[in-house]
């Protein structure tokens, strides 16, 4: 590969041989190269796929794909849809699935390096990535360490390319983990079909032109379909490559590629060396969500719970609650007496509301039913959710969440956070990412036998000498 002068004209390096570059990492990538900590950070976000993609499988988005597949008339397949009985090709395994992980929006983010991407925040790195690599590792019966190291890959295209392309990607409507994702599915796919550099090349050629999601469809079932599509759209890149389909060979960095043409542009020291240098899961890390809301509630609602349970804080004792971030939160968290449950995601004030009524926001608390009782609406009524001076001068590369809760007593209880629990700041244990597990297969009414054995079997992956001991379960 190689890096020239920037072109005076459009201001963008001109970087030959980038996609060649990024598809010999994922042929030339063994297990073997895999960092224990990698691994390990790796199994949390699988083990959290997994069952978003059971709690995913019970929304009413679950519901229409199952019976949209069904319409289909395929049957007896070779990979599974989690939470289901239906056994489908792969690509529709991997739709099903994706869709399925990104339904609630609780699923993990990836973090960025560079200052100018607000809020730091960038893809959700396993929604696309997983499925593609679950499906064709469970057709192909590879083992657990074969399916981690299609995954890592996966991520690892994924989140280097979300943090190449220029920040107007997604400012001016594209939906990252939609175009970015499609790449992460045909790198997974790809390595563990075996294909070689040239044929990963032709399959990123063939997902580039898959790559599409639009934010307008934000609030709307739409969102999680992006993720599945994208995840579909790599299994197909991956196989039609195999049979020798013919693209383009400079998908990433040619001036009517993917970078120039949904970015107009990309920043080539964001990704030229820095695939596995080091890997996405160590530095900047990824942020397991502890609340199927939106990533800018989070450290309020971390800081919150804190305060709840430190100061024996009750709702009928509270007057009212002021909530101060930056100016950019409000723009995102723009439903201040949410309607539903979709609004209730990126409403500050239902999340404040709803940990003082019921000491929790998880799957159960994100309801239609539960937005419309009349004390969450009395409680909304009480929350403030403003911008405050010092979050503003916090930075936008942080989610500084100041609380302030006036009790009737005339006491003010106050707290503040910068990121929530999950993040690699706060991070969780493996045993609290099966906590989370447990909820969202309890609210999929899973077996509790089969949810036990899905949090060891995923504990000891590497050691799995075929991946269907675990879609097994998962079925």
């Amino acid at each position: 590969m190689t890096l020239h002068q920037t072109n005076p004209a459009q201001a963008q390096p001109i970087v030959e041989g980038l996609t060649h570059d990024v598809a010999e990492f994922v042929v030339g990538t063994s297990y073997a190269d895999l960092p224990a900590e990698v691994i390990e950070l790796g199994k949390k976000s699988i083990l959290d796929g997994i069952g978003l993609a059971l709690s995913g499988s019970v929304a009413k988005s679950g519901e229409y794909i199952q019976s949209y597949l069904a319409g289909l008339g395929i049957k007896d397949g070779p990979a599974t849809v989690i939470g289901t009985s239906l056994k489908v090709p792969p690509r529709f395994a991997a739709f099903a699935n994706g869709v399925g992980i990104h339904a609630d929006d609780y699923d993990d983010t990836q973090l960025a390096v560079a200052k100018d991407r607000v809020y730091g925040l960038l893809t959700h790195p396993t929604a696309p990535a997983l499925p593609a690599a679950l499906a064709v590792a469970e057709a192909g019966g590879r083992s657990g360490a074969d399916t981690m190291l299609a995954y890592h890959l996966g991520v690892e295209v994924e989140c280097k390319i979300a943090e190449a392309i220029n920040p107007r990607h997604y400012q001016h409507g594209f939906h990252a983990t939609a175009t970015c994702g499609t790449y992460a599915a045909a790198a997974a796919a790809s390595k563990l079909k075996g294909l070689d550099v040239e044929q990963v090349v032709r399959a990123f050629g063939c997902a580039g032109s898959q790559s599409a999601g639009l934010r307008e469809n934000f609030g709307t079932m739409m969102k999680p379909f992006h993720a599945g599509r994208s995840s579909e759209s790599g299994v197909v890149a991956a196989d039609f490559a195999a049979l020798g389909w013919t693209t383009t060979d400079k998908i990433l960095e040619a001036p009517r590629g993917f970078f120039q043409a949904a970015g107009g542009g990309f920043d080539a020291g964001a990704i030229v060396g820095k695939l596995g240098q080091p890997w996405t899961f160590v530095f900047p890390g990824v942020s397991i969500k502890p609340h199927p809301s939106g990533s800018l509630t989070h450290p309020g609602m971390t800081k919150m719970l804190e305060l709840i349970r430190t100061h024996g804080i009750k709702a009928e004792d509270v007057e009212r609650v002021d909530v101060g971030t930056n100016q950019n939160m409000p723009n995102a968290l723009i439903h201040h007496c949410p309607k539903n449950e979709l609004q209730a995601k990126f409403s500050m004030e239902f999340c404040m509301a709803i940990l003082l009524l019921d000491g929790r926001g998880s799957l159960p608390e994100f309801t239609d039913e539960v937005v419309e009782r009349e004390d969450v609406k009395a409680m909304i009524e009480k929350v403030n959710f403003h911008v405050h001076p010092e979050a503003e001068a916090a930075g936008y590369d942080k989610m500084t969440t100041i609380i302030d809760i006036h009790m009737k007593d005339g006491r003010t209880i106050s707290g503040r956070s910068d990121f929530g629990k999950g993040s690699p700041a706060n991070p969780m244990t493996y045993d609290e990412a099966a906590d989370k597990f447990r909820g969202c297969a309890e609210f999929a009414k899973w077996d509790k036998a089969k949810t036990e054995a899905i949090i060891e079997t995923v504990r000891r992956l590497e050691q799995v000498a075929d991946i269907r001991e675990l879609t097994r379960l998962c079925a």
